[in-house]
């Protein structure tokens, strides 16, 4: 008892007498058995922890005086020191500082034993925390962080940064922060961040240079290199004052050696750092230095506008300071009149700056350059200067465009200002540049020929061409890149086109003759060519040479490019000798159609039987019109068989025609040949052979569906009610129903392989149903179908008129038996009246009463 009194004693103080301790904290009975297994196991956490859970909703004060004297027993024990210190906080009864001075008590004794539990500091901080005791705090801190291991910083940093962040000044927080960073330097972001809250620029930006030099630093945000460079100019061009630590100029300057990406942006900082420092001339300097070394369009753009607008600014600046004063000077007027001839030329400037970007990023294209002849306009030195910059500066082997273009623009300046002297010099130079192509440097000749012919300096001109064309000593192809281009020119068609022209403008027929034979020598000429040189030759009435030529054309050329050669000398032999030579043409028209493709022989064929028709036999013209139906093309095959048989039937009459129709009708396409069956049904028709026409008529209902072909079907039943008779008709209408029952059944058995396909099931889809149903009908016999009578007193007086559509033949009872039997017997080829037109009905009286007699 006097042990238990003791506990109490250290707990509560002198302030309690002993009778006053004994009846605050004495045992009753339940505690016996508490006691009795205490005193069994006194370093038992378990026996002391369920002596105290019994007594956890009971005495604040007794719990406590149980933990003092458990943790008196056992003070090594963090299970008991931390729920000590868990009861001890959540019963404090008032913020006063006596309350928080025993509770601080309390985590002190715990931490001579509990010195290296984290979870002990983190709660002693985050306790004192509560406490207006902000050096305290931090020395707590600072123990903390001295009496852990370092692996166990990291648990008490967040709370210490939380709390320099929110409760001490900046110098303190800046020492403690650079603490921190030397055992976690990733986090140098949120040092920066802070920095700059704070309004410590200076070193932020020194912080944040060394992040961004060092390259073995990686963000925790994510931010790339380039985001902290961005971040860094900034940070140092919008804060100029405070950055003192740091050569800002030069910062940015290695920004623009290192990210060529973002120039534009970088120059801007950099203008706009020397802008908020007051030093404006320095800042135009520096946007006049970036618009002439960026190298492209974006950068420019960027540059251009910055550039811009802090001129337009100036100049508003400034008359806002001028009207504000209300008295002007003249030397404020003056510097309103700069700072606006400033800004016009820069607006002046924009297409020439815009310009030099596109050259600096790539100095070979000529378009461009070109494009700033034309902006130097009207300045005659600066186009000379730019011409002569550009012709030294453009790699031939580089350029992007012709090359060629920018050297003949340079001469025709010369002309155009009548300096023809230095337009020469430039032509001699230009023809010993290296161009990639042979057409570049034929066209500087016949550039540089054209301007001697404007000035009538036509042996000037000759001589040039003369020059252009000569052979070299050794062979060489046209396409062989591996050889210079100015020896490759004497073959450029082109070159000696102009050269033709020249001969034929101002030569002799000798010498252009000459100049088109070297040039058919050397293997360039096309059909152009040659049929210019016939008719040159035509013209000058050398009429056996142009043949001559014409020939060397045809040995020249092979089909289809030799077509319009053939086509012109045929045309021109025939035009000058027609019949006269007529052997030497037909020798002339068989070559030619040797090889002819049949795309090109209908042309040349008709040709040929257009000679023999005039000056040769007809027998002849037949059979080049025979051979042109086999030569031709599928599809012109119709139109050659209708010229033929006109022909034909002109020179040899018509009944030779019959010929050329069955041999027609053997190798033209259904749609054709349908067309041709009517016209011999036709033919056969004058010349009254009405049974040869009704064969021709039967054997085309073959390829002739009745559902698609309804013409011929109704032209076939106009001639039968022209020239037969019954039976004919009843032949047709049975053939018409023949071939219309043989499509169907081409149809059908398409029909029932498709369902087939889709479909093997027994049961019958609704298509079927409808076919099966067509068959009932079709296989039910047809009624008898009667003609009608062409007039009423041919009609028995007796008989029962049931159908106003039928037709007696005779009243002869005999014949009328034998009808019956024909009904009978030939019941399925009877005509129907869906069978035979409404407007012919009219006629079959007659054409019936024809047939009786």
């Amino acid at each position: 008892m006097r042990m238990e009194l003791d506990v109490v004693r250290e707990h509560v103080g002198n302030n309690m007498s002993d009778a006053a301790i004994f009846q605050t904290y004495r045992l009753n009975k339940r505690d016996v058995e508490f006691e009795q297994d205490i005193l069994r196991n006194p370093n038992s956490v378990k026996c002391w922890m369920r002596y105290i859970d019994n007594y956890k909703l009971g005495p604040y004060k007794k719990v406590c005086v149980l933990y003092e004297r458990a943790l008196k027993q056992l003070p090594g024990s963090y299970k008991l020191w931390h729920c000590y210190l868990k009861i001890r906080r959540k019963y404090l009864k008032t913020t006063d500082n006596p309350d928080y001075e025993e509770v601080n008590n309390v985590y002190e004794r715990a931490l001579v034993y509990m010195n290296k539990m984290p979870r002990i500091w983190i709660e002693f901080c985050t306790f004192m925390l509560k406490q207006p005791k902000l050096t305290v705090a931090r020395r707590l801190f600072d123990r903390a962080l001295r009496a852990l291991p370092i692996t166990q910083h990291s648990r008490i940093w967040p709370l210490y940064l939380k709390f320099i962040k929110e409760s001490h000044d900046p110098e303190v927080a800046v020492k403690i922060y650079r603490r921190y960073l030397k055992l976690f330097p990733e986090d140098s972001e949120d040092y920066i961040e802070y920095l700059t809250t704070s309004g410590r620029l200076d070193e932020a930006a020194v912080r944040l240079s060394e992040i961004v030099n060092n390259d073995s630093f990686v963000s925790k945000h994510g931010k790339s290199k380039h985001q902290l460079w961005n971040e860094l100019c900034n940070l140092i061009s919008k804060n100029p004052l405070e950055i003192k630590s740091l050569n800002v100029d030069a910062i940015i300057r290695s920004g623009l050696r290192r990210y060529t990406d973002q120039l534009g942006h970088l120059w801007n900082s950099l203008a706009d750092y020397y802008i908020r420092s007051g030093l404006f001339e320095r800042a135009r300097d520096i946007y006049e230095e970036a618009i002439q070394t960026v190298t492209t369009v974006r950068d420019f753009t960027q540059v251009y506008d910055a550039y811009a607008q802090f001129e337009e600014l100036s100049l508003q600046k400034r008359m806002e300071v001028v009207h504000a004063n209300q008295n002007s000077t003249e030397k404020d007027d003056c510097e309103i009149d700069l700072r606006m001839a400033r800004l016009e030329n820069l607006i002046e400037r924009r297409l020439l700056l815009l310009n030099s970007v596109l050259l600096r990023q790539n100095p070979h294209n000529v378009k461009e350059w070109l494009k700033r002849v034309q902006l130097y306009e009207g300045n005659d030195v600066q186009v000379i200067n730019t011409f002569t910059e550009a012709v030294e500066t453009v790699d031939p082997q580089k350029a992007v465009g012709r090359l060629h273009t920018l050297w003949v623009e340079f001469a025709k300046f010369y002309e155009k200002a009548k300096q023809v002297e230095e337009a020469r010099l430039v032509f001699k130079k230009a023809v010993l540049v290296s161009y990639i192509k042979v057409e570049h440097l034929a066209s500087v000749w016949c550039e540089w020929v054209e301007m001697e012919l404007r000035h009538d300096n036509f042996n000037e001109a000759m001589r040039l061409m003369r020059q252009a064309t000569s052979i070299p000593s050794r062979k060489v192809a046209y396409h062989d890149d591996t050889e210079t281009v100015q020896i490759r020119l004497h073959k450029s068609l082109k070159l000696w086109s102009l050269y033709l022209d020249m001969e034929e403008s101002f030569g002799t027929v000798k010498s252009t003759m000459a100049c088109y034979d070297r040039v058919i020598d050397l293997r360039i000429a096309t059909p152009q060519t040659i049929i210019n040189y016939g008719l040159f030759l035509e013209e000058s009435n050398y009429f056996e040479e142009m043949f001559k030529a014409y020939e060397k054309g045809v040995a020249l050329f092979k089909w289809p490019n030799v077509f319009d050669i053939w086509n012109t000398y045929l045309t021109k032999f025939l035009d000058r000798y027609g019949g006269t030579k007529l052997e030497r043409a037909r020798d002339l028209f068989e070559e030619c159609l040797e090889g002819c493709p049949p795309q090109f022989a209908k042309c040349i064929y008709l040709l040929y039987a257009k000679l023999e028709e005039k000056h040769g036999l007809g027998r002849r013209a037949m059979a080049v019109y025979e051979r042109a139906t086999e030569a031709v093309l599928p599809e012109e095959k119709f139109e050659m068989f209708n010229i033929y048989i006109k022909k034909a039937a002109e020179i040899s009459g018509i009944p030779k025609t019959r010929e050329i129709y069955m041999k027609a009708l053997e190798v033209l396409t259904n749609n054709n040949a349908r067309t041709m069956y009517l016209r011999f049904a036709e033919l056969e028709t004058k010349l009254g052979e009405i049974d040869r026409a009704r064969a021709i008529y039967s054997h085309c209902s073959q390829i002739c569906d009745p559902r698609v072909t309804e013409e011929f079907w109704q032209t076939w039943t106009s001639f039968e009610v022209a020239h037969g008779n019954e039976d004919t008709l009843r032949e047709m209408l049975r053939i018409k129903r023949s071939v219309q029952a043989m499509y169907n059944i081409q149809v059908n058995m398409m029909s029932a392989q498709m369902m087939s396909v889709i479909s093997v099931e027994p049961e019958k889809s609704g298509m079927k149903l409808l076919e099966e149903k067509a068959l009932e009908n079709k296989e039910k016999p047809l009624e008898p179908i009667k003609f009608v009578l062409g007039s009423e007193q041919d009609r028995l007086p007796n008989e029962k008129v049931t159908n106003p559509d039928e037709i007696q033949f005779s009243d002869d009872e005999d014949e009328e038996d034998g009808d019956k039997e024909n009904e009978e017997n030939d019941d399925e080829d009877m005509p129907t009246k869906k069978d035979v037109p409404a407007e012919l009905f009219g006629n079959l009286g007659a054409f019936t009463e024809k047939n009786t007699e």
